[in-house]
């Protein structure tokens, strides 16, 4: 039985993962164009991890401009099987102030100007996102969580905008009418490819700030929201540390059907497939196509 491989990819502030060994940065090729960098390999608590800065080292790439489908590819090229994203986040919420972590179970995706699927003319799936995250890693991180006494919330919706500009205040307004607990630019399609790719994934949402709704946003400083987000970062990867080995082991089907996602979601008949999009789809649809 093939042993879990955790991928953690590191939002806004985190662009590295401590305590690893055998850590070595990989560039690892994909026909879906560039990562965002390399790929830091390594073994934490004895379990094989794969850790990718979101934006890159240094943060150079806006959330627009990231290439998702590279991201999610060279993470299941490389083994992985269960994702772990950390996020930056606004809040939508009074009860969920700066410092705050969300273990965020749905998403709503306003963003408009990227690729979102693998899968396209020549090979069309449709997968099922009713439920866009893996709740048994969603169970292993509010656990780890509140072992480190973090302020964890479990449960919220996280509103993906395009970016790069913040909402204006109607729309945040908006946003909170919704039902919406926080609001960030980079979880879509990113939650929407780790699906196709048969990831289990799930998101933890580091509050940095309130958004513009709240009366006191004007009073927030750059400083402010930078001194939030690294010690957020500091957090988060204490909840990486605490969260890997839980997870690792023999890697067995996932109770919540993710390793499976693509089951029943592929339409177009065999022999009417692109067989260039189906050699593209090496890594992220192998089981199913004969390719791994």
């Amino acid at each position: 039985m093939a042993e879990a491989v955790v991928g953690i990819i590191g939002g806004s502030g985190l662009y590295d993962i401590g305590g690893l060994e055998d850590k070595e940065w990989r560039r690892v090729a994909t026909p879906w164009g560039e990562p965002s960098d390399q790929l830091l390999f390594g073994r934490l608590s004895g379990v094989q991890c794969v850790f990718l800065p979101r934006h890159g080292r240094g943060h150079p790439t806006s959330p627009t401009h990231l290439n998702y489908r590279a991201n999610i590819d060279a993470l299941k090229r490389s083994g992985v099987t269960d994702v772990i994203s950390l996020s930056a986040v606004g809040s939508l919420k009074a009860e969920l102030p700066p410092g705050h972590f969300v273990v965020v179970d749905q998403f709503i995706d306003r963003s408009f100007a990227r690729e979102k699927s693998f899968f396209g003319d020549g090979l069309v799936a449709h997968v099922s996102m009713a439920h866009p995250v893996c709740n048994r890693l969603g169970d292993v991180l509010e656990t780890a969580a509140r072992a480190l006494d973090l302020p964890v919330t479990r449960g919220g919706t996280y509103m993906v905008m395009e970016g790069p500009q913040f909402s204006t205040k109607a729309e945040s307004e908006l946003y909170r009418s919704w039902g919406c607990s926080v609001i960030g630019m980079t979880n879509m399609p990113e939650a929407k490819l780790a699906r196709e790719a048969e990831l289990c994934y799930a998101t933890v949402a580091m509050v940095t700030d309130f958004d513009c709704w709240h009366p006191d946003h004007d009073h927030v400083t750059v400083e402010a929201v930078v001194k939030v987000l690294l010690e957020n970062a500091d957090k988060a990867r204490a909840l990486v540390g605490e969260v890997i080995a839980p997870l690792g082991g023999p890697r067995t089907h996932c109770r919540c059907g993710c390793d499976r996602a693509l089951d029943n979601a592929l339409i177009t008949a065999p022999d009417k497939r692109d067989p260039n999009l189906v050699a593209r789809l090496d890594a992220v649809a192998g089981r199913l196509l004969g390719a791994l």
